[in-house]
């Protein structure tokens, strides 16, 4: 135990020298470099779809690391909480662009955009999600914390668990036949979405 929270420890000290801006640049800097891979033909034949499909990868990466914040802080002593506001917005980031992609570079046209929402489940469960990250994306910042308060901010946040829960659903229903890779998105989804709401016990607070 005192190993582990050595170990703990030194990976805490050393995580409070990153500043956390450096997330937005590296997240920024791989959306750019998956693009040019999908101008540039690395991504395979279907470069559109690739791409949509990179960014939505990422996304529920992010998602799933946003998550986990809480409960690695509370089970196992890991300090994350200074990029968990860059990890958000990341996550919104690569969202946005996984939806940009679809709508403008594969569809292309906004009544095929409404359509497609209409008639395919799994587009409908990702709109809805993207519906409910969006107020979250627009509030991550300072001047949204003092003008709404920090008890409605944080209320209006727990959307995100909701929104994750429907993206997992997306990812799922996307995929063609049985994949166990999703399933195990939802898995971990759901897992995270539980010890978030779960009381630590005594020993694990100390």
């Amino acid at each position: 135990m005192t190993r582990r929270s050595s170990l703990v420890d030194t990976v805490n000290v050393a995580l409070r020298r990153v500043p956390p801006w450096t997330l937005y640049v590296a997240g920024a800097a791989w959306a750019a470099w998956l693009f040019w891979l999908g101008l540039t033909g690395g991504l395979g034949a279907e470069p559109i779809t690739e791409l949509e499909h990179r960014y939505g990868e990422v996304a529920i990466n992010l998602l799933v690391a946003g998550l986990a914040v809480t409960p690695l802080r509370r089970y196992a002593g890991l300090n994350l909480m200074p990029f968990r506001r860059a990890i958000g917005v990341l996550c919104f980031f690569f969202v946005l662009a996984h939806l940009l992609v679809w709508a403008v570079l594969d569809v292309q046209t906004l009544a095929r955009v409404w359509a497609d929402i209409l008639d395919r489940p799994y587009v409908t469960i990702g709109m809805a999600g993207f519906a409910l990250l969006l107020p979250l994306g627009l509030t991550s910042n300072n001047w949204s914390v003092r003008k709404m308060g920090a008890a409605a901010w944080r209320k209006l946040h727990k959307l995100v668990y909701p929104a994750a829960v429907l993206g997992a659903l997306h990812y799922v229903w996307l995929a063609k036949g049985f994949q166990i890779e999703p399933l195990v998105y939802m898995a971990v989804i759901l897992g995270l979405i539980a010890l978030r709401f779960r009381p630590a016990s005594r020993a694990t607070r100390a």
